[in-house]
């Protein structure tokens, strides 16, 4: 299996390197990066360009290990056990009918191989990592509950994200290849556009872009706009049929570009950026 990308995601080269590095290497691909630059996309991608199905775990802070193998619902069971007759109590005596399986049971005792994401790994705690270690490293884990060991029939191909909030465990990062998508430059950034927006007018988009990246080179942002942000806001421009000439205007009264909010999410940032457009102005 190779990846070489899709028609709707632009994948640099070494990006495309490190996917087929952790296929080669069976080892669970690790991706950084800014939100917003296409970590949990590329796993959708890559899963459909190779024809495996997908299975997404997406973490939160208040998420365990042990959700991902599977979950034994003992409530259910006392419940459903004082409330059955004797004709109704063969549920109650399978203990199989209170396993909620996790999504890694579901990916090891798939009939063929999958993808899965785990998807900002870095909201759990810092013990969640070590604590798939095994089970990501030997494919296999036991239920003790059913008295079963639940062995991958296939080794899934994992894709794990993390937008840097916590730092992981040295012993989890060594079973990882870990790859950091790097913030597009102007030529990567032109081809995800136009791969969003096909046809769209040039003078637009250089507009826009230059724009962009004004706003993502301003020092002191307390929040840098990210590639989302910037096809949300280039949606916008179209839907509400912006002229080119609101983009550049040299009227004064008109701070900001419209529609500016899709860049710019706090008072300080917009405060910094009409200090930038009025500065440029008069340096005209």
């Amino acid at each position: 299996m190779k990846f070489t990308g899709t028609e709707n995601y632009v994948a640099t080269q070494d990006l495309m390197l490190s996917v087929n590095a952790a296929i080669t290497l069976q080892r669970p691909l690790l991706v950084k990066g800014e939100p917003g630059t296409g970590k949990t996309l590329l796993a959708e991608e890559v899963a459909g360009a190779l024809g495996m199905p997908l299975l997404q775990w997406h973490i939160k802070s208040t998420t365990k290990a042990q959700q991902g193998l599977y979950e034994y619902d003992a409530v259910s069971r006392l419940r459903d056990s004082q409330l059955s007759d004797i004709e109704g109590g063969e549920r109650v005596r399978d203990i199989n009918n209170y396993i909620v399986k996790g999504v890694l049971w579901q990916a090891f005792t798939a009939e063929q191989p999958v993808a899965l994401l785990i998807d900002e790994i870095d909201k759990a705690d810092i013990e969640f990592p070590n604590d798939l270690l095994r089970e990501i490293d030997r494919m296999e884990f036991y239920c003790y509950e059913t008295r079963e060991l639940i062995r991958a029939k296939y080794r899934p191909l994992v894709f794990i994200t993390s937008n840097n909030e916590k730092e992981l465990p040295d012993a989890f990062l060594r079973r990882c290849f870990f790859h950091y998508i790097k913030f597009p430059d102007a030529a990567t950034m032109q081809r995800i556009v136009d791969v969003h927006f096909p046809g769209l007018k040039s003078e637009l988009v250089s507009a826009a872009m230059k724009t962009f990246f004004a706003v993502r080179g301003l020092p002191g942002l307390k929040k840098k706009p990210s590639t989302s942000e910037l096809l949300d806001w280039l949606k916008l421009l179209l839907a509400e049929d912006i002229p080119l000439e609101a983009l550049h205007s040299k009227d004064e009264s008109t701070a900001v570009p419209p529609l500016i909010g899709a860049l710019l999410k706090n008072e300080q940032d917009v405060t910094l950026f009409e200090k930038l457009m009025f500065m440029q102005r008069h340096n005209r």
